[in-house]
């Protein structure tokens, strides 16, 4: 069971449902839309980046319980958030430096916890790159870092929502069958390092623990059997006592609902999603090619579709946070 204030209570209800569901929407991608654009043939200017940020949190807050964005270019789609909608703020610098080994952490210079919060924050995410099995001296500078933000949040009384990303620096493609292999383990062990009270962390936004394009009978190949596959998703309920969401990965959106499915199938108490591009990326070829009112039409019918559906996958999948929470008086 968390323990939290009544602040923090009072903060994750507004990011979700009155259930206890997170349905949230993230746009706070930086890098990864930029390439977006940049393939559409556009040059992902500053001015694109943030208009398009705006149209997604205008079209789409409205089904969403809350939106992740990021103070760099997102505080105009923040202010432009349905009434409703609980904001989260993301704290790290996009990517990491591919020069130096462990893919370390760092975060925006010119923000603070409190800064973000006086943005209008109901809570901070903060990314972390993580190899279970990376060297300690590189694991142990992360979980120093970690614990910092942790009390920093728990200063401002805040919730924290730690996205963790698993990698193996050995294996270069996540996508690999050989990652396949290793992935359960990496997945629901750090879930099981970053669960521990010194972090302070309130929620975790993580990855499934299986590739499902290899799961039998969901892809061509099988690395996992359907018993092996739902193990994986109970083991990782098993790992921590936080409330916990997935993220979507970048896979669609029929994809990411299926997989819902599945996880509720095999016994996961997953308490809701974060989900991005699965919900919004093919809005910005539409955004590209034929400008602001072609993106917003195709966000009104294919992106609104996209989103009520996964929300009635969620209700019909996830666990409330209600029953992981306490409050400290």
């Amino acid at each position: 069971m968390l323990k939290i204030s009544r602040a923090k209570k009072e903060a994750m209800d507004r990011l979700s449902t009155k259930e206890g569901f997170i349905e949230a929407l993230a746009i706070d991608q930086r890098g990864a839309l930029k390439k977006m654009i940049q393939s559409e043939g556009q040059e992902p200017t500053n001015e694109l980046i943030i208009e398009f940020k705006k149209l997604v949190s205008e079209e789409l807050t409205p089904f969403a319980s809350s939106i992740l964005l990021d103070p760099e270019f997102g505080l105009d789609a923040s202010d432009a958030r349905h009434s409703e909608a609980g904001l989260l703020l993301a704290y790290e610098k996009t990517g990491y430096d591919a020069t130096i080994p462990g893919r370390l952490p760092d975060l925006l210079e010119d923000w603070s916890v409190k800064s973000l919060k006086d943005k209008g924050a109901d809570a901070i995410k903060f990314l972390l790159y993580y190899d279970i099995d990376e060297d300690t001296e590189i694991n142990h500078q992360k979980h120093t870092f970690v614990e910092r933000l942790g009390s920093e949040c728990f200063g401002e009384d805040i919730p924290f929502y730690l996205e963790l990303l698993s990698y193996d620096k050995n294996i270069q493609d996540n996508n690999s069958n050989e990652y396949a292999k290793v992935k359960p383990h990496k997945v629901n062990d750090m879930m099981k390092e970053f669960s521990k009270p010194q972090y302070r962390v309130d929620v975790l936004k993580v990855e499934v623990p299986v590739n499902m394009n290899v799961v039998e009978g969901f892809g061509e190949e099988t690395i996992y059997t359907k018993a092996e596959a739902a193990a994986h998703f109970k083991e990782q309920s098993e790992a921590t006592h936080l409330p916990f969401i997935f993220l979507s990965a970048g896979v669609s959106a029929n994809l990411f609902q299926d997989t819902l499915e599945f996880a509720k199938e095999s016994g996961s108490t997953f308490n809701g999603v974060l989900c991005g591009r699965a919900t919004w990326k093919n809005g910005v070829h539409h955004f590209v090619a034929n400008g602001e009112e072609s993106a917003r039409k195709w966000l009104q019918s294919e992106g609104k579709e996209n989103i009520e559906s996964l929300n009635k996958v969620v209700e019909r999948t996830a666990t409330s946070w209600h029953g992981k929470v306490e409050v400290s008086e």
